[in-house]
């Protein structure tokens, strides 16, 4: 079986085929960083009309390409939700006519499902059931997964996801965006026992996530201090350790309460290397798994989406029945079909 995925949620056009036979067989991304960089984050019209414009080049590439015999794929998958409307309605309008045109199913997929599978391309992929822990710019959500299919979210943020905040906090410092990476960035250089930022909501019982007061505490050390280049690395040390260990602290959390043996940690923040080392130092104290992505698969991209078009497929043959499709700015994962 062979799926065309698209991707454009948001700031990232992609698309990628997958084969159930040979894996993945070819995918592309252009990203939309330069276009958005001046603004600081994402302009949802400028993020879809550039849509727009690199979507079927890109699609046309994929199956031009030297790695595809050029044949027809066995469904295509486009990204239904959640994110910008404007920019999941290009992804949505040319996935199902493509669909239509080749008279093949067309799956609507979810995008932080597709987060939480994008490990399963790699050579070692988890088996079920798992918990999974997905961080982006959007989301920040810790899920039960107890089969194929089936979600339960544990815990979410009350405010800001992790991502997001780590943009905000590189905007009001002065180093650009997308925040992840330059904060991590800058906070090589820091010095680790100027600042200690609070951990928030990890001394009290639950699994939800809040970062807009460790963005406050950020902003009002900033404020008091003159931001020089060692100040600034000072602070996005102390920013990326406080996120970090907020998300390990509830992941351990969630592990012991769950006594599921596998973590899947998926999203752009996913990249981030502190965090990477934090689980695998407590994988090994507490006795569990951790998987990942590949660093260029965390972030958005359309490989992710094929493969879930693929996983999907299995679950429900006909794919999305009719003429008509949808699009869902906001979709919870408990409530796919």
């Amino acid at each position: 079986m062979r799926i065309l995925g698209i991707e454009t949620s948001c700031d990232d056009t992609a698309a990628a085929i997958y084969d159930s036979d040979h894996g993945l067989v070819s995918h592309y991304h252009a990203s939309q960083i330069e276009l958005h960089h001046r603004y600081g984050g994402v302009v949802p019209e400028l993020a879809a009309r550039d849509h727009i414009r690199t979507l079927l080049p890109l699609i046309d590439k994929l199956f031009t390409g030297p790695e595809n015999d050029s044949r027809v794929p066995d469904g295509v998958a486009y990204t239904a939700g959640p994110g910008l409307a404007g920019a999941l309605l290009v992804g949505a309008s040319l996935g199902k006519s493509l669909a239509q045109a080749w008279e093949k199913p067309a799956l609507g997929i979810h995008h932080m499902e597709g987060h939480l599978l994008a490990p399963m391309l790699e050579e070692c992929p988890p088996e079920f059931p798992l918990l999974a822990l997905l961080v982006s710019g959007g989301h920040t959500l810790l899920v039960d997964v107890p089969s194929p299919g089936r979600y339960r979210i544990l815990g979410s943020t009350l405010d800001d996801a992790v991502g997001e905040a780590f943009d905000k906090t590189a905007k009001l410092l002065g180093l650009g965006y997308p925040g992840g990476p330059v904060i991590a960035q800058a906070a090589m250089a820091g010095n680790p026992d100027r600042f200690r930022f609070p951990r928030p909501m990890t001394n009290r019982p639950g699994l939800d996530f809040s970062f807009s007061g460790l963005k406050t505490h950020t902003l009002t050390t900033a404020q008091q201090h003159k931001l020089d280049h060692q100040t600034v690395a000072d602070i996005a040390l102390a920013f990326e350790l406080a996120a970090v260990d907020t998300l390990a602290i509830k992941c351990v959390r969630a592990i012991k309460a769950t006594r599921r043996e596998r973590l899947v940690v998926a999203g752009g923040v996913g990249a981030n290397r502190r965090l990477r080392e934090e689980l695998g130092r407590l994988s090994i104290d507490t006795g569990f798994e951790v998987f990942y992505p590949r660093p260029e698969f965390c972030t958005d991209n359309g490989a992710m989406i094929a493969y879930a078009g693929y996983f999907r497929l299995n679950l429900n043959k006909e794919g999305n029945p009719g003429r008509g499709f949808g699009v869902y700015p906001r979709w919870s994962l408990e409530e796919i079909e």
